[in-house]
């Protein structure tokens, strides 16, 4: 008795333990925007011609792109490792980091286009023909292509009702649409002239982009964004292996 009461107690710990190292990351991401959100609203800003105090959107514009090609590599990983065991899981995985690599593409999306209404407009013409000028921009049409590509991959998986087929030709589609990303945002975008900063490198990852008090927040902004991203995107998962369970049972 004494034995299976140790037993017991063991396992339980175990246990206890398990679950203290599932949850560490979850209370690293809490802590990591929290300071972020903070450090980005008090951090002192290089006071920089038409930028100003919008420079604190760097927190949060390139964080999320930051996130959006976490996830969406994360998502090509899946479709790669179901594409080589067949296992239904795996075209779970993709689709859900998918699914919240367009949302933080599309908030991406949006910080950028907020931030460059009070930057790139000229403010001695009416809004409407500002943005006509601007709307050219080929990073703007280059993110904007590379999240139709990413929805047309959700269209194609829902417009195929076999299960098995839906998972192999969403994944092969998947590789195509993360292939599709070099040249959309990152390459074509600096072979046209352009307003966006970083023409000849990656804007804000140089040290000489932005100030050292900046530094301190930008890391932590951009793994923290980056966690949550991961997190949604476990929830998501999970709810929908049990509605795939439930279907089969």
């Amino acid at each position: 008795m004494h034995h299976f009461h140790n037993y017991h107690l063991i396992q339980n710990m175990a246990t206890a333990k398990n679950k203290k190292n599932r949850y560490w990351w979850k209370v690293l991401c809490v802590v990591l925007l929290v300071y972020a959100v903070a450090g980005g609203l008090l951090v002192k800003i290089p006071d920089l011609p038409a930028l100003e105090e919008t420079s604190r959107n760097l927190f949060y514009h390139v964080a999320m792109w930051m996130a959006m090609m976490t996830l969406f590599t994360v998502s090509v990983v899946n479709s790669i490792r179901y594409l080589r065991t067949f296992n239904l899981k795996y075209d779970i995985y993709a689709k859900q980091y998918a699914n919240v690599g367009i949302l933080f593409g599309l908030l991406g999306y949006g910080t950028g286009a907020i931030w460059m209404s009070y930057t790139w407009a000229d403010p001695n013409n009416p809004t409407f023909d500002s943005f006509e000028s601007v709307a050219r921009e080929p990073k703007l049409i280059g993110a904007a292509t590379a999240l139709l590509i990413y929805a047309a991959y959700l269209v194609l998986r829902d417009s195929i009702t076999d299960m098995d087929k839906r998972a192999r030709t969403a994944a092969v589609y998947n590789i195509f649409a993360f292939a599709m990303l070099f040249p959309t945002i990152w390459i074509v975008p600096r072979l046209l002239p352009s307003l966006h900063p970083g023409q000849d490198g990656n804007p804000a990852m140089n040290f000489k982009d932005v100030s050292s008090d900046m530094r301190k927040v930008q890391l932590p902004a951009y793994i923290g964004w980056t966690l949550l991203g991961v997190w949604i995107t476990t929830l998501k998962i999970r709810y929908n292996l049990l509605k795939e369970k439930n279907m089969l049972s």
